[in-house]
């Protein structure tokens, strides 16, 4: 059986996990990420007992209790490079055994769902109304540090959307991997739905010019023109695609759901954000509930 290092598996003195200082048991099996620190108490105001309340670094977990479920409230911080921290050190609180460092017999399945703020690359997508991302499109390149199968990503898809957008070479090659269909069919109902660009950068990898010129200023116009299959690019945010491929890869289920806080191409954005968001978390706490009822 395969023992993993202390160079490569990083256990604290006091048995948590390095970046989280998590310890096994204190991860519920529905995991909500959020990106700022300060939105982990706007979830966890709901629950009727916090149980875990934990912080290192940007990671802030609390843990507890909404309507008799036990969910789990983290913050990731911004970027796709945070969220490679946050999904394999989850996934080893539920699948390694951190003292004996192998691999539990049994595989233990997250439910993880972020909950985020976007900008629309769609005229008609509303300030503050809310998506939920069926596709996350990967400009970051993270999953190619991964070994995985083919039929985890949209082949044809990327390839149609590299050919579309005339792909520089300079650039990590995109790849585009699918939410959980389940999570989708119990949160996402009545939500706007498409394909959500994953950026490595705000500024200019989203098309905004500060005081540095653009190398490619076309770009997000061929984005937002992009269709295929019926699906367009609807929200460019930082974490998506390597949410959807590492849980992937490591048998999870995630869906992102966004409060769309600016238009992009109507150059609007929200008055006040914070009333969205608000009720985005309202929203997907009781379909989670709802879930689990039904089942």
């Amino acid at each position: 059986m395969r023992k993993y290092m202390e160079s490569e598996l990083i256990v604290n003195p006091d048995g948590s996990i390095y970046h989280l200082k998590l310890q096994p048991g204190q991860v519920a099996g529905t995991v909500i990420l959020v990106g700022d620190q300060q939105r982990v108490a706007e979830v966890s105001k709901h629950f009727s007992k916090v149980e875990v309340r934990v912080q290192n670094r940007e990671f802030l977990t609390h843990t507890g209790v909404f309507d008799n479920h036990r969910i789990t409230v983290m913050s990731t911080g911004i970027g796709t490079d945070n969220i490679d921290i946050v999904l394999n050190e989850l996934d080893a609180l539920v699948n390694i055994d951190l003292g004996s460092r192998v691999d539990k017999e049994k595989h233990t399945s997250l439910d993880i769902i972020r909950l985020g703020t976007s900008g629309a690359l769609q005229p008609d997508i509303a300030v503050d109304s809310f998506v939920a991302s069926r596709y996350g499109l990967g400009f970051d390149g993270l999953l190619h540090f991964y070994s995985h199968d083919a039929a985890l990503t949209e082949t044809d898809m990327e390839a149609a959307f590299a050919a579309h957008t005339g792909w520089d070479a300079r650039l990590p090659y995109p790849y585009i991997v699918g939410a959980s269909e389940r999570l989708m069919k119990q949160l996402a109902g009545g939500l706007a739905q498409g394909i959500t660009a994953t950026a490595n950068g705000f500024f200019g990898p989203q098309g905004r010019e500060l005081r540095i010129p653009l190398a490619f200023p076309s770009l997000n116009q061929a984005i937002e023109n992009f269709e295929f299959g019926g699906h367009r690019i609807t929200n460019f945010e930082m974490e998506t695609s390597a949410l959807y491929a590492l849980a992937r890869i490591l048998g999870h289920q995630a869906l992102t759901v966004c409060a769309i806080i600016a238009n992009r191409v109507r150059k609007e954005y929200s008055k006040d954000y914070k009333t969205p968001v608000a009720d985005m978390i309202r929203l997907v706490l009781e379909r989670i509930v709802a879930a689990a009822a039904r089942h």
